[in-house]
């Protein structure tokens, strides 16, 4: 079972949900949100990081906006309240708030100093920002959406960033694809993975557009690339 910390920023205080690993001291990976909020989908994938041997940790970036957001993807109402969030979302604070999270649970007693980043969909831009304006030691973005506006932030990258990209996804089209792998593939510190037949959020269990194989197969990349950046 997970627990709740808060976090404190200068405009405030915002909770996030945390998870624990068996051994005391660990890497840790904080878990950036979807358009959702932190619902049971975040909190699933947090719990499996923390059985993988991470503390991990997924704040609530919508407090700004309306603490404690915890919706779904399957009515139409839930999707309207979702890019209503989504359009009101700050990114650049956004992006403020993961850092804070990121010097909280570095300096939780049961993290060992690294720490990590994997962000979904809104969290996928979140999580590239993350690679390219915080500390963190590696990230992974997963279909993040906006990223071809974001390209010239690369030359900032200090560590390893991994990025999964659906060849299909309805919400970043081909162009916007070709910008992104011409200006990123060739990165000494960017891993990129495309995945042909894939529409966005394939990863994300329940979902309409899951794909178990494709999942699999990034989920075990992610892993992979942890293990090595985080040790």
């Amino acid at each position: 079972m997970g627990e709740r910390t808060t976090i404190t920023t200068a405009d405030g205080t915002f909770s996030a949900y945390v998870a624990r690993p068996a051994k005391a001291s660990a890497p840790a990976v904080v878990v950036i949100q979807e358009i959702f909020g932190v619902n049971q989908v975040m909190r699933d994938i947090t719990d499996g990081l923390a059985g993988q041997g991470y503390l991990a940790i997924c704040p609530d970036l919508f407090w700004r906006i309306e603490p404690g957001i915890d919706i779904t993807d399957h009515t139409p109402a839930e999707w309207k309240r979702a890019f209503e969030l989504f359009n009101a979302f700050d990114v650049e604070l956004g992006v403020g708030d993961i850092a804070a999270t990121i010097a909280h649970i570095r300096a939780d007693a049961g993290c060992n100093g690294k720490v990590g980043a994997v962000g979904y969909c809104l969290g996928g831009q979140l999580a590239f920002l993350t690679a390219t304006r915080t500390d963190a030691d590696a990230s992974v973005s997963y279909y993040g959406v906006g990223l071809e506006g974001r390209v010239a932030e690369a030359e900032k990258l200090t560590h390893p960033l991994l990025m999964h990209i659906a060849e299909e996804d309805q919400f970043v089209p081909k162009p916007a694809q070709a910008v992104i792998l011409a200006a990123l593939k060739d990165h000494p510190q960017i891993e990129i993975h495309t995945y042909p037949g894939c529409d966005h959020a394939f990863a994300r269990e329940g979902g309409e557009h899951f794909d178990a194989a494709a999942a699999k197969l990034a989920n075990g990349r992610t892993l992979t690339f942890f293990q090595k950046a985080l040790g």
